[in-house]
Formats: C-alpha cells, sequence, structure tokens
C-alpha cells in the first residue's frame, strides 16, 4: 500500500495534468450542440466542390427567413381593417328621436301639420346618417388612403365597405342642414337642428381586437415551404453555383438531415464524436507544451492557466451564439494570443489560438468563413503585439486586428454575392466593438498575474524600476554589485533586442540577477573600496562557499520579496554549473598531495533553459571579466569575449537554452561593442 501511495506522490504532476484534461473535455463538450452535422459545406455563391447530390429521400423545401418575413410585412401591411356597426345605437337614436317629437307640443310657431313633417324629415336624415354608418372621431384617422376598403361588422354578418363611404360628424351636419332647408322658419329650422343633433352618435368603431386576431390567424396559417423534392430528385450538379432555389433546397436539406440525425439513440454517438475531436485537440495542445515548452508543462498552474484561458472563450462564444448567432464575431478571440504572448511566447500563443478555433468550428455558422478570419486575425495579433508596457503599441495592433477583420469580411462578401452592394454594414460595427472589447487584456493581464502568479512585460517594467525597495537596499548595500547589475542589463538588452528575444525580461533579470551578494557584500570584489580583501583570512574551499552561495541566497531573497518565478530563474541560472576555478587552484596549491573535489567549487545549476537566461550568462561574465583588463584595447576585449563565451560552450552551458551559434555570434558582438564603448575605445588603425 505504502509502494502505490508513494508512486502517486511521485507522479502527481501527471495525474493532475490527466485530471484537469477530463474536466476540460467534458466542459468543452458540454458546451457543444449535440445535434448532428452536415456532411457537406457550402455557401452562396460558391461552388459546389462535391459529386453529383440526389434527394435521399422525400422533403420540404423551406422558405428562408428573409421569405417570411416579408410575408408577414404583406399581411400587416395589406390586413383589412375591421369596424364594429352597433345596431343598439342606431336603435336608441331612433327611440330617442320619437320620443323629442312627442314632447313637442303644437302653438303658434309649429302646427301639427310641420310636427308630422319635421318627424317625417328627422327619420329620413336617420336613415341617411345609419344606412353606412356613423364614424367616431378618434377612428378617422385608421387608414392613410380613403378608397381603401375596410370590413364593417353588423351583428354576426361581415361586408366590405369603402371607408369613404362611412360619414364623420362633418357630414352628417351637412346631411342635417341640407335636409332641413325646406322649414321655412329660421326658428324652427334651429330648433330641429339641435334636436338632431343632439340625439344623432356615432355607431362605428374600429376593432382593434378583431383585426389583430384576423392578423394573427393570418400568419399562423402562413406556409413555412414552398414545394417538394422527391427521392432520387437530382438537387445540385458538380461545379454548379450554389444560389438562388439551390440554396434554399441543400439548406432544407441540410435542416431536415440533421432533425433526422439528431434521435435519442444516436446522442451517445454524437457526444462520443464530440469527445474524441476535442480530446485530441487539447491533447496536441499538451504534447505541444511537452516537447517544446517542457518548463511549461512541468509547471501545473501555468497549464491551468492555458487551459482555463481556452475553456473561457470557448464558453463566451457559446453564450453569445446561443443568445444571438448575428453578434458572432463581437467576441475578441485575438484577447487568447495577447494574453499568452504576454506570459510566455508568440509560437504557444498561436498554437492555442489556433486550436481553440478549430474547437469552435464545430459550433459556429459558416465554419470555414470563421476559421479563416479568426486564424488570419490572429497571426496578425502575434506579429503586431508585442511590449505590450508601451500603450501605444497595443492601439496600434488592434487597430491593425480590426482592419484585418473588416477587409476579410469584405472579400468573403463579394465571393458570396458577386458585388459590393450586399454587404452587411452591421459587421463592421461588430469588428469595431470587438477592437475595443480587445483593450480588455490589459485588465485581465493584471487579474492573471494576482490569480495565478504569472509575469507579463507591464510587471516587468514596474519591477525595472530602480527605485523599487528590494534594487534601493542592493545600491546602499551594496553599490558595486549595484552598478555591476546595471552594465549587465544593458548589455543584455542590446544583445536581446538583436536576436529577437525578451529585451524586457532580461533586463529585468539582469538588475536582480546578484541580488544575494548583499547579504555579504564584502566578499565580492566590487565593492571592496577599501582594499581589504576578507577572502585573505578564509580558506580557499569558505571563499569559494560564501561566492558560490550568493545564488541560493538571492533566490532566497527573491522569494521573500515575491519576485516572480521568471526573474528567480534569472538569478538560479546565470552561473549554470560553472565553477569558481580561482580557488579551486588555490585549493590545489595549498593541498598538493590531496585530491581536491571539483564539485565543491562548482554551482548548483541549473543550467540556462531560454535565449534570454543564456544571454544573462554570456553579458554576467563578459562585464565582470572586463574589469580585470588592466589595458583594455579592441583586441583584448575581442579575445576575451571569445575566450569566455568559448568556455562556456565547451562546458555545455547552453544545452537547453534553444539558441542558435549565429545568435551566439551575434550576441558576442554586441557585447564587444558595448564593452569598446563603456572604455571609450575606438578600432587601432595601421600607421
Amino acid at each position: 500500500m505504502s509502494d502505490f501511495v508513494n508512486k502517486i506522490y511521485r507522479n502527481n504532476t501527471i495525474i493532475y495534468k490527466v485530471i484537469l484534461f477530463l474536466i476540460a473535455t467534458i466542459a468543452i463538450v458540454y458546451l457543444f450542440p449535440k445535434g448532428g452535422q452536415f456532411k457537406y459545406d457550402f455557401n452562396n455563391g460558391q461552388l459546389w466542390k462535391y459529386d453529383n447530390l440526389y434527394a435521399p429521400f422525400d422533403f420540404a423545401i423551406q422558405k428562408t427567413e428573409d421569405e417570411i418575413k416579408k410575408e408577414k410585412k404583406e399581411i400587416n401591411t395589406n390586413a383589412k381593417l375591421y369596424f364594429n356597426y352597433d345596431l343598439e345605437i342606431v336603435s336608441n337614436v331612433k327611440q330617442s328621436f320619437k320620443n323629442k317629437i312627442s314632447e313637442l307640443k303644437p302653438n303658434d310657431s309649429i302646427s301639427n301639420d310641420k310636427l308630422r313633417t319635421f318627424q317625417y324629415i328627422g327619420n329620413n336624415i336617420i336613415e341617411n346618417v345609419y344606412d353606412v354608418g356613423f364614424l367616431e372621431i378618434i377612428s378617422e384617422n385608421r387608414v392613410s388612403e380613403k378608397d381603401e376598403i375596410i370590413a364593417l361588422k353588423k351583428g354576426n354578418e361581415v361586408q366590405d365597405v369603402l371607408f369613404k363611404n362611412l360619414l364623420i360628424s362633418k357630414d352628417v351636419l351637412s346631411i342635417i342642414s341640407n335636409k332641413l332647408n325646406g322649414v321655412s322658419s329660421a326658428y324652427n329650422r334651429k330648433l330641429f337642428l339641435n334636436l338632431l343633433a343632439g340625439i344623432i352618435k356615432p355607431n362605428v368603431f374600429y376593432d382593434e381586437n378583431l383585426t389583430n386576431k384576423i392578423i394573427e390567424n393570418s400568419v399562423g396559417n402562413i406556409s413555412y415551404t414552398k414545394g417538394k423534392v422527391t427521392t432520387g430528385e437530382l438537387i445540385i450538379l458538380k461545379g454548379d453555383i450554389v444560389e438562388g432555389k439551390k440554396l434554399a433546397i441543400l439548406n432544407s436539406l441540410k435542416s431536415e438531415s440533421e432533425s433526422q440525425i439528431w434521435t435519442d439513440s444516436n446522442y451517445n454517438w454524437i457526444v462520443f464524436g464530440y469527445t474524441i475531436l476535442v480530446s485530441l485537440a487539447l491533447l496536441m495542445l499538451l504534447l505541444f507544451l511537452h516537447k517544446y515548452r517542457i518548463e511549461i508543462y512541468n509547471n501545473n498552474n501555468k497549464v491551468t492557466f492555458i487551459f482555463f484561458n481556452v475553456f473561457a472563450i470557448i464558453f463566451i462564444q457559446t453564450l453569445v451564439i446561443k443568445y444571438n448567432s448575428d453578434y458572432l464575431y463581437i467576441v475578441p478571440l485575438s484577447i487568447l494570443p495577447i494574453i499568452l504572448k504576454a506570459f510566455f511566447d508568440a509560437r504557444l500563443g498561436l498554437f492555442t489560438h489556433v486550436l481553440t478555433v478549430l474547437l469552435l468550428g464545430y459550433i459556429v455558422p459558416n465554419s470555414f468563413e470563421f476559421i479563416y478570419l479568426h486564424i488570419i486575425a490572429g497571426i496578425v495579433t502575434i506579429l503586431t503585439v508585442s511590449e505590450l508596457y508601451k500603450r501605444a503599441n497595443l492601439f496600434i495592433s488592434v487597430a491593425q486586428i480590426t482592419l484585418i477583420y473588416m477587409v476579410t469580411y469584405f472579400a468573403f462578401s463579394i465571393i458570396k454575392e458577386g458585388n459590393a452592394s450586399q454587404i452587411n454594414l452591421d459587421y463592421f460595427i461588430l469588428f469595431a466593438v470587438n477592437g475595443l472589447l480587445s483593450f480588455l487584456s490589459i485588465i485581465l493581464i493584471y487579474i492573471y498575474e494576482k490569480v495565478f502568479g504569472l509575469v507579463s512585460d507591464v510587471t516587468l517594467l514596474e519591477l525595472s524600476n530602480t527605485n523599487t525597495k528590494l534594487l534601493r537596499d542592493l545600491n546602499e548595500k551594496a553599490p558595486g554589485t549595484f552598478q555591476h547589475s546595471m552594465q549587465v542589463a544593458n548589455l543584455a538588452e542590446a544583445a536581446a533586442n538583436e536576436i529577437g528575444a525578451n529585451s524586457m525580461l532580461v533586463r529585468t533579470g539582469a538588475l536582480y540577477h546578484d541580488i544575494g551578494k548583499m547579504l555579504n557584500p564584502m566578499y565580492f570584489i566590487e565593492n571592496q573600496s577599501t582594499g581589504v580583501n576578507p577572502h585573505n583570512d578564509l580558506s580557499p574551499r569558505d571563499s569559494s562557499k560564501i561566492i558560490i552561495d550568493h545564488v541560493i541566497k538571492g533566490v532566497e531573497l527573491a522569494k521573500k520579496n515575491n519576485l516572480p518565478d521568471r526573474i528567480i530563474d534569472f538569478i538560479r541560472t546565470h552561473h549554470g554549473t560553472s565553477s569558481t576555478y580561482y580557488f579551486y587552484k588555490k585549493e590545489q596549491e595549498m593541498n598538493p598531495d590531496t585530491t581536491v573535489d571539483f564539485k565543491k567549487f562548482k554551482y548548483k545549476g541549473p543550467i540556462p533553459f531560454s535565449k534570454e537566461t543564456a544571454i544573462l550568462m554570456m553579458c554576467d561574465a563578459a562585464e565582470a571579466a572586463s574589469k580585470s583588463l588592466k589595458s583594455p584595447t579592441a583586441q583584448t576585449i575581442n579575445d576575451l569575449i571569445e575566450k569566455i563565451i568559448s568556455k562556456q560552450m565547451a562546458d555545455n552551458q547552453f544545452l537547453n537554452s534553444d539558441i542558435t551559434f549565429r545568435e551566439i555570434q551575434i550576441i558576442k558582438k554586441v557585447i564587444k561593442k558595448k564593452l569598446m564603448n563603456i572604455y571609450h575605445l575606438r578600432i587601432e588603425y595601421p600607421e
């Protein structure tokens, strides 16, 4: 049992990666749509690159969303308005008129004959007014054209009438006035006019509920199909252009095929297929890290960080697609390579970005367009985004990325449509928003630094400020070491710039590489301003131990002050597995009869494992050794640098650094040139 537990403990990092791999795979598969995938990929305006396609089964041709929207719009535009004719109001008006007439008594101005005449005229007016109907005032502007036909509902009957035939208030008043023109007495005419005007009321009202109900029924009865394709019928020939009716039939076949594939019995197979594809993509990422970025692979924190970002991008993109696929390009996928390049390197950033885009290809519409567009944008991101601590750089890079999005989309659009008139300008707005959202990378980088303990160029810039507490202490306690570190930083930065390495990282690492010396500053020659050498009172072995321990103590001091691991790596590796050869030879001289253990005089390592740490090792040794030159000349500096770096190469100090011979030659030239400038040397010309 104890052997089993020990085996688990020894392999805990592998077990963690397996668990992380499984969790990431399950989470990503869960986000994917579980429907089947159509086996043909096509887009409007493209050539049909497959063999002749025949209908595998009977299916209906589905109308497009635009066609359905157009039909709905036509229904709403051409819908007949319904008005309600109130028969009860007509009956009440007639009864009111009869009652009013009966209340009038014959007198000097109104005789019985005139009352009977007026009663006849009044009934005639009421019949005329309500023959078609009297429209209420608020319904007069319901139609835009007076010649429009409306539906008039009388009881259980509905009849079509011209809207202009309905009477309005001024029409009713005109009818009453005209009919009463035969009344000779002005008094009687006014009396009868007021009587009729007071009892005649509108009886036609707009029925909004009924109108909407009829429209809804019409919309509900819209046919979503426009034909049928029978089994074996030719759909499209190889080489034909996918457009018009052929496009509609292909879309209908795709929809029907996916619905037939998606059954309960097929669910497990579909999920199994997705699991294999996602597993392969994530496995490729792990294999890449294992082969080319072993230091990242061995750090579970960094592997978790990379997997988390891949999942986060897929999760956000999935949410947007489920909400509204029209906003597909609003998600700033370029954030992923920006962040990974800020913390690691461009190659890892691009590789991870490509894998993520390929995974997203399963869930997005027009997958080829999506994949091509985002891979091109990712490449531009990697090529343009650098030195994030310079704010202008990010603005310029994001502008270039946004422009690439727009140009690529424009190209796809004119290929599909055959002209530029059908381009959807909304996408250009989405790309602009995408660019603005890319600036969130700065905030995310800061958050990730705190959560995952990583370091970016922005943090490196802060750490390289010589007013930080640790560098101030170094300047006060070991001023000679501080000046040495500054000189090494300048040399290393110049060399890194020449070979395309991370100059900010190597400069910051150089500033801190010797902080361990401030604990025993007087044991290092650059701080011995009084001329007193305390090593004269120590044995060579003790002196060697003090010198070697400055690396170990520097690492401890760096951890105590919460320096990032990427900076501590420079402290660990700047001497590699080299030796304090001077004290070794001195020990041999003092003990000629004893075999001296060379390992006691060697640094513990490790050797440099990146271009940046290799640059620091070369610059540190070169700058320190140059101080030993009594009369520095161009030739002596050249010979010294060649000797030091050749010795380091012979000792295999750069074996794990991923640095080429050509780059080492460039670094040599930079160091020689800088040292000559420091000592104000010029090339000696022959007399």
